[in-house]
């Protein structure tokens, strides 16, 4: 690309789901929290018979994680139908990263919450459909890089839930396609592109931002990001050292 261009900004965002590389994820029944949002919602699953795109699911679902996304995979089952919907999280409420308020309405709805729980692997039938979820029981030990208590199994405490979907919302990446076909790009030990405060990159004339370069975020700071790199890129290509940095512009806007 930059044979043909001055610059080029990368804004590929972060939209490839984490997995647990557990034993069984590959069964029918497990799928990630992107593609059961994304079919219920863009594809108007929940309107089928309306829409010819249903989404299954079984009476009872468990979702896999406690963030935001985790709430509106547990709920949005619910919705769909679910006799029964399960969080299944290693650490305790109070750690659960989820907004107090998603927290809140996920119980209100009815989400039942499996704390200080940890998925060790799934069991299928005979015809390679889902049927339960081993899990074992953590406690929480010494806090970790994140600040928050590092959660501990419990040996022999291991336990069974019976369900027939399993939603995995444990995070997202980025796309590794990147950083791959670049390798003078460099990359943080999380798989996003390394920046500066302005958006530049190891390789020059190359910028980036959004979820590509914070990890998965929110669309303001995504846009931030877009809002700095244009000004450094406007600097960059008209060679004019004068114009005014990213730091000036935030703070003459008081951020």
């Amino acid at each position: 690309l930059l044979k043909e261009y001055d610059s080029v900004f990368v804004a590929t965002g972060a939209g490839l789901p984490n997995w647990t590389n557990l034993e069984g994820e590959n069964l029918n029944g497990i799928m990630s929290a992107n593609e059961f949002l994304t079919r219920t919602n863009l594809m108007k699953a929940f309107k089928f018979p309306e829409y010819d795109t249903p989404v299954g699911i079984g009476e009872t679902v468990v979702t896999l994680g406690g963030g935001n996304v985790a709430m509106d995979c547990a709920r949005t089952s619910l919705r769909l139908g679910a006799k029964e919907s399960i969080i299944l999280y290693r650490r305790s409420d109070a750690e659960l990263p989820a907004r107090r308020e998603e927290v809140h309405h996920a119980k209100e709805e009815g989400v039942r919450f499996e704390l200080l729980a940890a998925p060790v692997k799934f069991i299928g039938d005979d015809c390679g459909n889902l049927k339960q979820i081993e899990a074992i029981r953590m406690e929480l030990g010494e806090p970790d890089a994140s600040g928050r208590r590092r959660p501990v199994k419990i040996p022999g405490s291991e336990f069974r839930l019976d369900c027939q979907t399993v939603l995995v919302a444990i995070g997202q990446s980025p796309n590794p396609l990147v950083p791959m076909t670049t390798p003078d790009l460099k990359t943080t030990k999380h798989g996003t592109i390394a920046v500066d405060s302005e958006g530049r990159t190891s390789k020059k004339g190359v910028f980036a931002g959004g979820d590509i370069a914070s990890g998965a975020a929110t669309v303001i700071l995504a846009m931030g990001d877009g809002k700095r790199a244009a000004r450094a890129m406007h600097k960059y290509m008209m060679d004019d050292p004068s114009w005014p940095s990213a730091d000036v512009f935030e703070k003459a806007c008081g951020h």
